[in-house]
Order: C-alpha cells, then structure tokens, then sequence
C-alpha cells in the first residue's frame, strides 16, 4: 500500500541522513571495540540501571494514540511503578500513581484503554476526574475536615511531544532531550496516526541486548535472510545522535539517487529511519506504517518489550485490515518476535553460561558502543573504564 501523500517534509537532519545514504557512505567505527560480558548478567550492575537510569530519565510509555479521546485512562505497569495514563476533557495527558489516596486500592486494573470521565475506586468508590481531582467521597460527613483539593491522584512529571508520551518517575527529570525529537516525529505524524495493534513479548534476555539490535546493520542480510533482507543494502547506514537519543538511516543508495530529497512520500519508500531513544525504546520507520518498541526491563536476563504498529488510519475495507495484518503478522511475528528477540535470548543463554569474558564490537556495530557509552556515563560519569 502506497504511503499516503501529505503536506509533511523532512526535517534537515532526516534530510542529510538521505543525502549521505545516496553518496554510499557509511558510519562506521574506526576500529574494533570491545565490552565485558558482565554488562549483560551482572545483577548488581542491572538494579543500578535500574537507580540511575530508569528511574531518573524520562521514560517513554506509549504514543499519543494510546488515548485518542478525550476523558480516557489505562493502567501501565511495565517500569514496576503502578501507573495510570489519562487524558483530561481538555486533552491533555498526565500520568498518575494507580493508587487510591484513601487506602492505597489499585484504581485501574486493565491495559486495555477505555472511557473514564471519572475514575472509582472498586473498594470505597472514592472518586476522581481524569486530571487527578478528587471529586467524591461516599459518606463525606466520616472525614470532617479533609481537603479534598489536597488528595488528588499523586502526579508524576510527564510531557506529551510528537505523538508521544514520556513520564519520568524522578522529580527534578528534565524533557528537554525529548521535545527536541518533536520536529522528526512530527515530520511522521505520528501525533495523527492511528493505532492498529498492540503486543507485549516477553523476552528472556537483558534489556540492552534487545537494544542492541536495532542499533547495528551488520546482522540484517544475516538474521533477516528470509524476511526484510532483500530490501536493505549491507552495512550502508546513516547516523547521528539528538541529545541521547541516536537517528539511523538505510536504504539502496542506488535508488535514492533518483529520488528527490525534498519529496517525503518517495523519500519514505527509499529509505528506512530508526530512532533508539534512550534509555530503552525504538522507533522503526516503515514507508506505509511505523513500529514503535518499548523495553522495560523487568530482572537481569528478562525484558518485557511491547510492541505499537501506528498506521495512517482506522482500516475502511476488507483489504485495507489484510493489508496492515500482513504487515503486522510479518513484523511482530517473525522479524522482531521470532528473529531480533529471538537472537537476544540465544545471545543473554550464551552470556550467562560465563564462557566467554568480553563480547566484539566491528566497525558496522559503532552504534552499539555509543550506546553502551551512554550507558556507562549515566552510571558514572564520562570517561568509562571499557572504552
């Protein structure tokens, strides 16, 4: 199915990423580099992350689509703190702890979003509007003197910017690094695109192999032999960075030769984004749809990964719903659930047997070292000891 024509235009970095994928170059490393194995088991390592990183950054939980209207809500779970995501009657996002201020009560319980102009507690049936006001309580006359304006849902900080929705558990989180990605996702329209399905896999290995893989070229023509190889060139990608999150490119360096730069539609059939937005999730740019993973790790050697297909619009016809269930079935199925997660386990088995003390990084695998070097300087400042 043809991507649809619209008025969007690249940003001047997706645009030079295009230009240096037609000139044939690829970024790559200036040598081997080398990690220690360890960084994958290391259980102490891995509650450290979980310290300085996932609990500190902003995390992404889901795009703008997750909640389409207005007066909605969805408990979200996969940080390990008990969320609930809403969108007030005035349509803005905001992320609250899925805890009663009464008796602590898990308010919502489903991962399935729906209507909620007024979330109810099930135990006591306190109630609160989708901006976190508490706006009822049975039997008010047994709490003289409560503030109802002072037990409002707890709200974490959290910023709703290019179709996405970031939430950051520690107070004094910056959004910054995640409103500078606007102009790229809105180049998209992701903030205007559909959601067409939802999965979570689980994943028998450490977060940052899942990562891993969508921050090199070298295993596509390998791994994707039989599913998406054919339509990637080997080892020609375009890279950068946007604060901490990296922007990769590939495509035929042939084809777009003949393409115009300046024509998004075509542009979009040639070449194929991927952003790794730290610390734990990925956007992957098809011509017709995008993919968005969200990895939440969950123990050393296990990560919960969901996977959010985004298209154009709701299916109008029979083939339009074949078209897109293709897409999906061929993409959550087997290119990421049986072959990049797949690999990521095999890799985390052989990294917990011990029998190997550091893993090999090649030139076309650079931007697996950037990321771990961001990592690393997360945990202890610049300058890491493996680098």
């Amino acid at each position: 199915m043809d991507v649809p024509r619209t008025n969007l235009r690249p940003t001047p970095g997706q645009r030079a990423l295009a230009e240096a994928l037609a000139r044939g170059e690829a970024v790559m490393g200036e040598g081997i580099e080398t990690l220690p194995a360890a960084v994958y088991t290391d259980p102490e390592l891995f509650e450290l992350e979980l310290e300085r990183i996932f609990e500190q950054v902003p995390n992404l939980l889901g795009p703008s689509s997750l909640l389409p209207e207005n007066n909605m809500a969805v408990a979200h779970d996969g940080y390990g703190t008990p969320l609930i995501i809403t969108r007030d009657s005035d349509g803005q996002a905001h992320v609250f702890a899925n805890v009663c201020r009464h008796r602590g009560t898990r308010l919502i319980d489903s991962n399935i979003p729906a209507p909620a102009k007024r979330i109810i507690c099930p135990y006591h049936a306190w109630a609160y509007k989708p901006d976190g006001e508490l706006t009822g309580m049975p039997r008010a006359d047994c709490f003289p003197d409560l503030d109802k304006s002072e037990h409002g849902l707890r709200e974490f900080r959290s910023v709703e910017a290019g179709g996405l929705i970031w939430w950051a558990k520690d107070n004094d989180a910056e959004f910054d690094d995640e409103v500078a990605l606007a102009p790229d996702l809105d180049a998209f329209g992701i903030a205007g695109l559909h959601l067409y399905r939802r999965r979570t896999h689980d994943v028998a290995a450490n977060w940052k192999l899942v990562i891993d893989a969508f921050l090199e070229s070298y295993h596509v023509q390998r791994l994707h032999a039989s599913t998406i190889a054919q339509f990637f060139a080997d080892g020609i990608t375009a890279a950068d960075c946007i604060g901490p999150h990296q922007r990769a490119a590939v495509g035929r360096a042939a084809y777009l030769a003949e393409v115009d730069r300046d024509d998004w539609t075509a542009l979009r059939r040639a070449v194929t984004y991927t952003y790794q937005l730290f610390p734990a999730s990925v956007i992957i740019v098809s011509p017709d749809y995008i993919n968005l993973l969200i990895a939440m790790p969950q123990s050393v050697g296990r990560t919960l990964v969901e996977d959010v297909m985004l298209i154009p619009e709701p299916p109008a016809t029979n083939e339009a719903e074949a078209h897109w269930q293709r897409s999906w079935d061929l993409l959550d199925g087997v290119t990421f659930g049986a072959e990049d997660f797949g690999a990521a386990a095999l890799c985390h088995r052989g990294l917990a047997s011990g029998e190997i003390d550091e893993v090999i990084l090649g030139k076309l695998e650079n931007g697996i070292a950037n990321f771990h070097r961001r990592v690393a300087e997360s945990l202890v400042g610049p300058d890491p000891s493996w680098r």
